[in-house]
């Protein structure tokens, strides 16, 4: 790698890089939109007006023409495209969300939206998820336009409302109403890949998103007979509902491994120096986790299918039996494994339990083979050459599943160089959120060279 000065810029007669003002604004971009209090807690009441309103003054200011579009008054998107010198590549799409999920002064070390910087680090609620990939893509692309640099693909950014809930009035809105300002996008890029996990012994890993689990969240439904508490009754909804919500939590669902899967426990398997062939009849994923350290929670929750009861509620008072019971379901489902969900929840809820989706969106997959995951690999290494890149499917979802409806192969790439010790999945909807500056400057810096050569 290049000889770097003071500012992480190559040395003279290297390839240009992010500047210092880039460096500086990555940090301050962060900082600002975590004061703009953007909390969904998915009962409708989010405003990402004044988000959405700064990131476009910070568009327009490089030349950019953003386009605000909201489908409910200020649950705003914005949208801007930077042409690229190639006429004829495809366009690529980058895209992140505004919006965050609640957070309890009271339980934080500092105020969950202050956007406070200290001891090289910012802090607040959007730190990691997602205003740093924000704030990285503003700072490179206005870089971009200080240096009179010009992508060779089509680059439209997106900046999302409603992630955080149904998507409803961010990204499924926009692929469903403004398909046109995607035109040419075959590919896209977001959240929760492409920062350090470290695996042990001084191992660097860069998982990078190349697949996402689809969504069902479930509402289960029981029906008995209303009564008094005191007496007999064998159609008592709470019961029944009960009695399912234990199988389902105390289900063990088989092993379902996808191609992204696969690759990622080869990669992990080589890295470890453990000789495994994950494509053998008696291949045993459960035996070869446990070989794999701390990297193993990477693939662990996308093996299966999955379904955990998350809310129950039924009755109004002690002495009197319901005539229902409700419970919510979190399920999620690997690529592939829709019908295999469920007919399991059929069998699991049973006679005399219902359920219905409440919320479904689709799995994903992307190939790990592509000429873009290698330029991935490669912006990565070229800022941190020990470290190393696998692919990994996610556990849960993002923005990417409302914009394949576009026909985008999405990848969770929103790169940060992370110190030990620094938990990056932990912090997603924890407490005291947080990211460090270097983090800040290394992923700007990676962002920065991807979208140059990919």
């Amino acid at each position: 790698m290049a000889e770097r000065d003071r500012a992480g810029e190559p040395a003279a007669g290297q390839t240009a890089g992010v500047d210092r003002q880039a460096l500086d604004e990555v940090v301050r971009f962060t900082s600002e939109l975590i004061r703009i209090d953007t909390s969904n807690a998915g009962d409708g009441a989010c405003r990402e007006r004044p988000a959405a309103e700064y990131v476009a003054e910070r568009l327009a200011e490089a030349g950019l023409t953003p386009t605000l579009l909201e489908r409910t008054k200020d649950r705003t998107n914005v949208v801007a495209r930077i042409d690229g010198t190639d006429p004829g590549a495809d366009a690529l799409l980058v895209h992140g969300h505004l919006d965050v999920v609640p957070a309890e002064p009271a339980d934080w070390s500092v105020h969950p939206f202050s956007g406070e910087v200290r001891d090289g680090v910012v802090w607040g609620r959007g730190a990691i998820d997602m205003k740093n990939m924000d704030a990285m893509m503003l700072a490179a692309v206005r870089q971009w336009a200080r240096s009179g640099v010009r992508p060779r693909r089509d680059i439209v950014l997106a900046f999302t409302a409603d992630e955080e809930a149904s998507a409803e009035d961010g990204s499924g809105f926009l692929a469903d109403r403004h398909a046109g300002l995607f035109e040419g996008c075959t590919e896209g890029i977001s959240e929760s890949g492409a920062f350090t996990f470290h695996a042990g012994s001084g191992m660097r890993l860069y998982p990078v998103a190349a697949g996402e689990r689809g969504t069902a969240w479930l509402k289960l439904t029981a029906r008995g007979r209303a009564g008094h508490g005191s007496k007999v009754n064998r159609d008592n909804a709470v019961s029944r509902l009960a009695a399912a919500v234990a199988r389902i939590g105390a289900h063990e669902w088989p092993v379902r491994l996808t191609p992204t899967v696969r690759a990622a426990l080869r990669e992990l398997a080589a890295l470890h120096g453990v000789e495994v062939d994950v494509d053998a009849p008696r291949f045993d994923v459960d035996a070869l986790l446990g070989k794999l350290g701390p990297a193993a929670k990477l693939v662990e929750p996308t093996v299966r299918n999955s379904a955990n009861p998350t809310m129950l509620s039924a009755g109004y008072k002690v002495n009197v039996i319901p005539g229902s019971a409700v419970a919510q379901v979190d399920g999620r489902v690997v690529p592939g494994g829709e019908a295999e969900f469920r007919t399991i929840m059929d069998e699991l809820t049973g006679p005399d339990v219902s359920w219905d989706y409440e919320h479904r969106e689709v799995a994903l997959q992307a190939p790990v083979d592509a000429p873009a995951f290698a330029a991935m690999r490669a912006a990565i290494e070229r800022f941190d050459p020990d470290g190393r890149v696998v692919p990994y499917c996610m556990s849960g979802g993002t923005d990417a599943k409302q914009f394949s409806r576009l026909g985008i192969t999405g990848y969770g790439f929103s790169p940060l160089k992370l110190p030990e010790g620094f938990d990056y999945q932990a912090l997603f909807h924890g407490v005291d959120e947080r990211v460090p500056v270097e983090g800040l400057h290394f992923g700007v810096r990676v962002l920065d060279h991807f979208l140059r050569t990919v």
